[in-house]
């Protein structure tokens, strides 16, 4: 590289020597018809054209051989570069002083423009990394985009960016281009990616033969600083988050727990209740009052059973780890045998099965959909008035069976319907309806684990909870 820059800079001066020999040549054929100032005009001209076109050292190198030319043929004695009268040596010596004074001006000018120019390169370079890592949140995708600017930018052979540990779950290299060995030779040039308190990495640059000169290290510095900016912000956005995620744990842990407590409360009271009525002698094991207490501990026991199932199920979804073991099976035998176990005790209202048995098989977890049937038969018992009749419907088509279970309780507001399968979320703020508000939100996970829909919809006279099952 300082070979050719070098060779350029000769074929500079070559260029302006040969430009003063054309311009002689040219005035030394009309010499008759020429006086002396219109050559030197002609001379100054040529060395702005020279400082223009190569820069201060060839316009200096004009400026020279116009002197000598111009004092050589054009002042008397003529074919000499002695000079007998004083003002003709007054004429040279201003012609060398302006000619000397107009390549260095012109020369600033020029290097001023390729400054100008070069603070604008810079400026827009500046600004389309900024762009680039204004929306990036991972520490990976920053790295990226910082080695693929620097690369073309500073003409690197190759790149590589170090970033500690602290800004990512482990310590990460990025060589550009990838498949680029680990150089034996040192980088020509090293940034730090530091902030106020630590250092996060270092830029690494390789390029042959031309070294960085300090342009281009303050550039790549400000480029790091960039980085660093986008990396600090991406920390502070994921501190954030995880503070947002243990307040929200936090909150859910604190309503689960007090939902739970009044929930395990009230069936283990009965259970201790019937429990200590039969130990202590006091009811004979032959009346009736017997196998009512065994039924009030058999029915608060499958509360119990539901709401722990209805706990690890919402663990399982929040996790992620819900796999349902899909099978084909008749919804109708599930919906059946849920409705059977819950008819063991009196109901308030009566549930009517009409899902055909002609209905297409399903694919589902028997064991999953049996808990939705159970969970949203146990909110419309909750809200279905007295006496009246709770429909579970089904119907399919060519890809998917869609279940409907309609009760005659009381129509939920537009915002309810939208958020009625939120967690912990209560439509009703009546304090006589029980329950944790975790079975419709785990009904959802359940139905969405399958790949299906859930939702709920107001109907003249009642309300429908509807959820979609794929048929393979």
């Amino acid at each position: 590289m300082k070979r050719a820059r070098s060779l350029e800079t000769l074929l500079r001066l070559g260029g302006a020597g040969l430009m003063v020999a054309l311009l002689t040549a040219l005035l030394l054929w009309q010499r008759d018809e020429l006086n002396t100032p219109v050559a030197a005009l002609l001379y100054l001209l040529l060395v702005i054209l020279s400082t223009a076109s190569g820069g201060f050292l060839p316009g200096a190198a004009a400026s020279i051989l116009s002197f000598l030319a111009f004092n050589y043929y054009f002042i008397e004695p003529r074919h000499s570069l002695w000079v007998h009268r004083t003002q003709d040596l007054l004429a040279l010596g201003v012609f060398l002083l302006v000619a000397g004074l107009t390549s260095q001006l012109m020369a600033r000018a020029r290097d001023g423009q390729a400054l100008a120019r070069a603070r604008e390169r810079e400026a827009v370079w500046l600004h389309e990394i900024s762009a680039a890592l204004a929306n990036v949140h991972d520490s990976r995708a920053i790295v990226q985009i910082l080695a693929e600017q620097c690369q073309p930018i500073f003409q690197a052979a190759q790149v590589q960016i170090n970033l500690e540990a602290g800004y990512g779950a482990e310590p990460l290299t990025l060589r550009l281009p990838p498949e680029a060995k680990v150089s034996s030779q040192a980088p020509a040039l090293i940034v730090p990616l530091q902030t106020a308190h630590s250092l996060l990495g270092e830029i690494c640059l390789w390029r042959e033969e031309e070294p960085f000169q300090p342009a281009e290290e303050r550039l790549l510095q400000t480029f790091a600083a960039q980085g660093v900016l986008a990396l600090e912000r991406t920390q502070l956005a994921q501190a954030e988050t995880r503070a947002r995620v243990l307040e929200e744990s936090d909150v859910l842990k604190t309503a689960l727990l007090n939902s739970v407590s009044h929930e395990l409360r009230t069936p283990l009271a009965t259970i201790k209740a019937s429990v200590s009525s039969l130990r202590s002698g006091a009811v004979d094991w032959e009346s009736g009052a017997r196998e009512e207490l065994l039924a009030a501990i058999e029915e608060e026991t499958d509360a119990l059973n539901q709401l722990v199932g209805n706990l690890l199920n919402m663990s399982r979804i929040e996790a992620g780890v819900l796999r349902p073991q899909k099978s084909q099976n008749v919804l109708a035998e599930a919906a059946g045998s849920v409705i059977a176990r819950l008819k063991r005790h009196p109901l308030r209202c009566e549930i009517r099965n009409e899902i055909g048995e002609d209905l297409p098989l399903a694919a589902f977890d028997y064991g999953l959909i049996e808990q939705v049937f159970a969970n949203l038969l146990g909110n419309s018992l909750k809200y279905a008035p007295p006496g009246s009749v709770i429909y579970i419907r089904a119907q399919a088509d060519e890809t998917a069976a869609r279940v409907q279970m309609i009760n005659q309780g009381p129509p939920l507001p537009e915002e309810d319907l939208q958020r009625v399968f939120d967690r912990f979320y209560r439509a009703s703020p009546d304090e006589r309806v029980t329950g944790t508000g975790l079975g419709l939100s785990i009904c959802k996970g359940i139905v969405e684990a399958h790949g299906g829909r859930i939702w709920a919809e107001n109907l003249p006279g009642g309300v429908a909870f509807n959820f979609t099952l794929p048929l393979r």
